[in-house]
């Protein structure tokens, strides 16, 4: 089978290799159709990803058909239309018992700790793989990065009405403005383009959008279109330190910030301006199965605009030449295979 490996930093080369013969009583073989990618994949390329090590297969943005079950699997037949959830959690230490399975202190992300998607063929556990029949392939593949803003909006447990900013107009960006908005806030978001924006205001349906980068104050800004108040809640989905560390000044006092997007750099931020205003600070890492199913829940409602999130496509052939030109697109881009 085809395999597309990120060999070291800024080399990326499709090799040919055993496809897998045998698989686990408790697994299941999945042909991969449709794999997302992910500011993961770009930061892994560049050398700028955590948590990782070379060679790696990427990818776990992921849909495909049910190829082969093991003996013991009974929820899954051949030919159904499946997603999986790549963070392969261990079930027994302090995060999983308490049901944050998403930051199990053993986690192995596929595509980041462990050899992903980008693949012809899969196999996977069957407790982390879930149905999307009644679901398009390309839907199903973008499951995942949305359940990443469903996760954080969760997290944020917003109030109706609540003002919220968002901060980064990518994919991740995007899905959390959206499911903020569902959740009845009043949303902004901020981005350094334009063109994000004007994209971001139509599919996310949000209240204001503010462009960094042009003259002005932000703070002044945001409580000019805010009624005189600053957010009480920010959220950065940027992945960018300077605009994490900024963003500690867009929080109203007794307000929350949260970190959606990951840098490798550390993070400072003033302490007393941080006590005097009491702010709450929080990651959001990853998703959940009750994540999941919510996007998919509102996916199946028609609530988020599965076709015009998706923005470009790519033959899996090409898909090693697309990162090494470098032709990288800040929305999202889908990897097809026949």
């Amino acid at each position: 089978m085809k395999t597309i490996v990120c060999q070291e930093p800024g080399n990326m080369r499709m090799i040919e290799q055993e496809s897998p013969t045998s698989i686990g009583e408790k697994d299941i073989m999945i042909r991969v159709k449709r794999i997302g990618i992910c500011g993961t994949d770009l930061h892994a390329f560049g050398g700028n990803q955590p948590f990782f090590q070379y060679p790696r297969v990427l990818g776990h943005e992921l849909s495909g058909i049910v190829e082969k079950v093991g003996g013991e699997v009974q929820s899954f037949n051949v030919g159904d239309c499946v997603s999986v959830i790549p963070y392969i959690h261990c079930g027994v230490c302090i995060a999983c018992k308490n049901g944050k399975t998403n930051c199990c202190t053993r986690m192995q992300v596929t595509g980041v700790h462990i050899d992903g998607g980008m693949t012809e063929y899969l196999v996977f556990p069957e407790s982390h793989v879930i149905h999307a029949n009644g679901l398009s392939l390309n839907a199903a593949a973008i499951i995942e990065p949305l359940s990443i803003g469903a996760h954080a909006v969760r997290r944020a447990q917003i109030q109706k009405g609540e003002s919220v900013l968002i901060i980064g107009a990518g994919p991740i960006g995007l899905g959390t403005a959206r499911f903020a908005k569902l959740q009845g806030a009043k949303t902004i978001m901020m981005d350094i383009s334009k063109e994000r924006l004007a994209f971001a205001k139509d599919w996310t349906d949000c209240d204001q959008v503010l462009e960094v980068g042009s003259k002005g104050d932000l703070v002044k800004d945001l409580l000019t279109i805010n009624d005189g108040h600053l957010p009480t809640i920010v959220m950065d989905a940027t992945g960018n330190k300077h605009s994490m560390m900024n963003a500690f000044n867009y929080v109203s006092h007794g307000g929350k910030l949260i970190y959606v997007g990951l840098v490798k750099d550390q993070i400072t931020f003033n302490d007393p301006d941080f006590h005097a205003k009491e702010l709450t600070l929080m990651g959001s890492r990853n998703a959940t199965i009750e994540d999941f199913k919510y996007v998919m829940d509102c996916m199946n409602q028609g609530s988020v605009d599965i076709d015009t999130y998706i923005t470009h496509k790519i033959p899996f052939e090409k898909a090693a030449e697309y990162f090494q030109a470098k032709m990288y697109n800040t929305n999202k881009v889908l990897i097809e295979l026949e």
